[in-house]
């Protein structure tokens, strides 16, 4: 399959966008106008299980409430503006935001899996050096509508009949530093009337903020957590990932050991390989004996190069050796896949590329 485009859509209703309204606030919209309360659950569930994408398939409402909807809200808030489909059969979507921002999402084709991977805010804050989409900052947090559009629309450009089957919640943005609306998104989306996928199937990333790494805990959700740790030690990670310089590694450990305790879920440590940085042997020694009597997971991602960015992919001899040293030392890792290497694949390329190309 060849990657493909869709031309950038302009204008974005500035009506409000029905998902981000709970249900109780559309009961009470409901109510005044002399609708019963069910309607509310039919509404977004033609949104969310169905395939609709406007009020007028919505076959099941009375045609004097139809309109009624045109008129006070729009479906969506976000319009595609970008898409394309990998040889792989990855799709990047290209999201545009009602008020002219840009998101990426992707759906992730594996055997009958598939996986949305979705962002939780425009842009992100913590400056990883190797990531395109925190090359420009943080604008803002992305609504509990604005992520339950990401799945829907991946979920509908499948084919009838498809489904998506989870969730990893590593796209742009650091995703506890929105965790309220992402844990109100996930519960619609995990919800039998919603998308229907099963908590154990939803991994959300972090790169490490230990207050949050908590209060996900606490919610007492089966979800998968999973640190972007990339380094064996505070030193290189601080060089890796600037927010770690006044949090720490241990503090960070400490964190998802206690999620380990209160949820039973294994916590898995994302490591990108950066060619001549992290990936020397004595790197995954120290690793080993950071991760040691922990229950833990170790998923090693060769960078994805960016444009402008002076990291490389590791030497390919250099990755199976990291490899060895860690199963060698008792540590459970896997190699990420690479997946749609010829459509923009390291998260927040596309974006820098629409963005760079409007503003000249």
């Amino acid at each position: 399959m060849q990657a493909t485009a869709l031309p950038i859509l302009s204008n974005v209703s500035p009506k409000p966008a029905l998902l981000d309204r709970s249900l109780e606030e559309l009961v009470s919209w409901l109510a005044d106008r002399g609708e019963p309360a069910l309607r509310a659950r039919q509404i977004r569930r033609w949104l969310v299980a169905g395939r609709a994408e406007s009020f007028g398939e919505m076959s099941d409402l009375p045609k004097t409430l139809r309109p009624r909807l045109v008129a006070e809200f729009q479906p969506f808030s976000t319009a595609i503006a970008r898409q394309q489909v990998s040889s792989d059969g990855t799709t990047k979507l290209l999201l545009r935001l009602h008020d002219g921002r840009h998101i990426e999402c992707v759906m992730i084709p594996e055997g009958d899996r598939r996986t949305a991977c979705i962002s939780t805010q425009v842009g992100c804050g913590m400056g990883c050096v190797f990531c395109a989409s925190g090359l420009n900052g943080v604008d803002r947090n992305l609504t509990v509508g604005e992520m339950l559009e990401q799945l829907i629309r991946l979920r509908n450009s499948l084919p009838v009949g498809e489904r998506l089957t989870g969730i990893v919640v590593m796209g742009m943005g650091e995703p506890l530093a929105n965790l309220d609306r992402l844990l109100q998104a996930l519960a619609i989306a995990c919800h039998k009337d919603g998308l229907n996928i099963g908590a154990r199937h939803v991994t959300i990333s972090t790169v490490g903020l230990p207050a949050k790494i908590r209060q996900l805990a606490d919610a007492k959700k089966q979800y998968h957590l999973a640190v972007s740790l990339h380094a064996p030690n505070d030193a290189l990670r601080n060089r890796i990932v600037p927010t770690n310089e006044p949090i720490g590694m241990d503090a960070i450990l400490d964190a998802a050991d206690y999620f380990f305790a209160t949820t039973g879920r294994q916590v898995t440590y994302e490591y990108v390989l950066l060619g001549g940085m992290n990936d020397r042997p004595e790197d995954a020694k120290e690793l080993s004996r950071l991760l040691k009597g922990r229950k833990a997971h170790v998923n090693l991602i060769p960078f994805n190069e960016v444009d402008g960015l002076p990291y490389r992919r590791p030497h390919p001899a250099e990755i199976p050796l990291f490899v060895s040293i860690l199963e060698r030392h008792g540590i459970n890792v896997k190699v990420r896949k690479r997946k749609g290497a010829d459509i923009d694949a390291a998260c927040g390329q596309l974006r820098r590329r629409v963005e760079e190309a409007v503003s000249q």
